[in-house]
C-alpha cells in the first residue's frame, strides 16, 4: 500500500512544483504591470520611482525563467514535435527519448552554468549596477530556480516516455486539438 501512494504524492508534489512556478512567473508580469502602471502616474503627479526600470528587468528575466517547466509540461514550448509528430509507436517513443535526453543534458549544463554564475556573484559581493543596490544573486536567482524546475520538468517527462507513458506535453496538445484549439500550430 505504501509503494502505491509515494507515486501519486510525488506526481502531486511534482504537479504542484510546477503550477507554483507557472503562478510565480504570471504573478512577476502582474508586478511589472504595476511597476509600470505606477511609474507612469507617477510622472504626471511628479513623483519617481527609483529603479523602475531595474525592477522591471529583473522581473522579466524571473518571469521567463519560473515559466519553463510549466510551460514545457503543458505543450507550449517549442520542441521537435514537428519530426516526433510524424512518427507512430515505438519509434516516436525511442525519437522521444532520444530527444528528451539531449533536451536533459542541455537544461543540466544551463543549471550548471546558471548556478556557477549566480556563486560567483554571490562570491565577489557583486551589486546591481542600477539605482537599486543590492547583491545581484538576488534577482538573479530566479535564474537558477527557473532553469532547475524546468531540469525536474524534463527528466519527469524522460521518466514517463522510458515507462511508456505519454508525455503530459503531449496529452495537453492533444487535449487542446481535441477541444478545437489549433493555435499552436499557426
Amino acid at each position: 500500500m505504501k509503494d502505491a501512494r509515494n507515486p501519486r504524492i510525488l506526481r502531486r508534489a511534482l504537479d504542484r512544483l510546477y503550477e507554483i512556478s507557472g503562478a510565480l512567473a504570471a504573478l512577476c508580469l502582474a508586478a511589472i504591470c504595476v511597476v509600470m502602471l505606477a511609474q507612469s502616474f507617477g510622472r504626471e503627479i511628479g513623483f519617481l520611482v527609483r529603479g523602475a526600470d531595474d525592477i522591471t528587468a529583473w522581473l522579466t528575466a524571473a518571469s521567463a525563467f519560473l515559466a519553463l517547466g510549466h510551460t514545457f509540461r503543458h505543450g507550449e514550448l517549442v520542441r521537435v514535435g514537428l519530426w516526433l509528430d510524424k512518427l507512430k509507436g515505438e519509434s516516436r517513443r525511442r525519437a522521444e527519448i532520444l530527444a528528451l535526453s539531449i533536451t536533459a543534458l542541455f537544461v543540466a549544463y544551463m543549471l550548471w552554468a546558471a548556478s556557477k554564475f549566480v556563486y560567483e556573484s554571490w562570491t565577489f559581493n557583486e551589486v546591481a549596477q542600477g539605482l537599486i543596490k543590492i547583491p545581484i544573486w538576488i534577482p538573479q536567482l530566479s535564474f537558477v530556480i527557473g532553469v532547475l524546475i524546468f531540469f525536474i520538468a524534463v527528466v519527469d517527462e524522460w521518466i514517463a516516455v522510458v515507462r511508456g507513458d505519454k508525455p503530459a506535453y503531449q496529452i495537453a496538445e492533444e487535449a487542446r486539438r481535441a477541444a478545437g484549439d489549433f493555435s499552436e500550430m499557426a
